[in-house]
């Protein structure tokens, strides 16, 4: 345990020699470590042609009404919207708010475990919901192309969801949509809301400037939904179910059932098929 314990960031920082920091939204560490603005080479363009998403300041009274007047305009044209929240308990009163509202609409935060957040999100992706309203937990690393609009509530409450690089990020989810937007509603022009506004029209002015030269239009970005992993592993469960009981009519002594059990274990675990092993394995404890 001593020889093996996790490095201090000290060490780590020590042993990690030449590094390349890869963001959307690169911190003040990644570039102070960079060497500077100077040396921060960016991808702003992208093969699809979309542009970074437009920004629209709203007030922030009335916003539950005007959101529910934009969520309809973006389902009428089959748009999938993200709303963003401060709280948990707001994000599901939110929700069930827009379902009384004949609006299908789910809400995601950190108490749904991991599994459900990725059932949640495949359907969205199908449109069986429209409406999706979570808190940070939308903001990065999703690969959501049909949501046309993100709302933020609450976007002026300045603290780590409302920070520059939290808006940018958020705003982001929007971006591989061809009418992507994000509405940011504020009474208050914060310096975060500033810098993500003025980013966001740098990007866009960059991206359209290349489209224009180069004679692109924007499409949009389509990517098959694949079946989700958890109806695979159904069907894996359910056919390993029908081959058990298809050995026992065959075999009928469990000595003989257990050793051909094991014997296709390893068999599988030989050719590197590690889940068909795994599966058989547990198949093998459960008898």
């Amino acid at each position: 345990a001593l020889d093996n314990r996790p490095l201090k960031f000290s060490e780590f920082e020590k042993r990690a020699g030449e590094t390349i920091f890869v963001s959307a939204t690169p911190g003040l560490y990644e570039i102070e470590k960079s060497g500077g603005e100077k040396e921060i080479v960016e991808q702003l363009i992208r093969p699809t042609g979309l542009l970074d998403p437009e920004i629209k300041i709203k007030p922030a009274k009335n916003q539950i009404e005007d959101v529910i007047e934009e969520i309809q305009k973006s389902v009428a044209s089959k748009e999938r919207v993200l709303v963003l929240t401060l709280t948990k308990r707001l994000a599901e009163d939110i929700s069930e708010h827009l379902s009384q509202k004949n609006i299908k609409a789910e809400y995601l935060h950190s108490e749904i475990k991991t599994i459900e957040r990725s059932k949640i999100l495949e359907r969205l992706r199908r449109g069986e919901f429209d409406v999706l309203v979570g808190i940070n937990l939308l903001r990065e690393g999703l690969d959501l192309p049909e949501v046309a609009l993100v709302a933020i509530l609450d976007a002026d409450k300045e603290g780590f969801l409302r920070n520059e690089t939290s808006l940018v990020q958020s705003v982001g989810r929007a971006a591989r949509h061809p009418h992507g937007r994000a509405i940011l509603y504020a009474d208050t022009l914060t310096g975060s809301i500033k810098r993500t506004i003025d980013e966001t029209a740098r990007r866009r002015k960059i991206q359209e400037d290349y489209n224009q030269k180069f004679g692109i239009s924007p499409k949009a970005v389509i990517k098959k939904i694949r079946p989700p992993f958890w109806l695979e592993e159904k069907k894996a469960k359910d056919a390993l179910g029908e081959f058990l009981k298809n050995l026992q009519k065959e075999l009928k002594d469990p000595v003989k059932i257990k050793e051909e059990l094991e014997r296709q274990m390893l068999e599988a675990a030989s050719e590197l098929r590690f889940e068909d092993a795994a599966r058989l394995r547990d198949l093998l404890k459960s008898i």
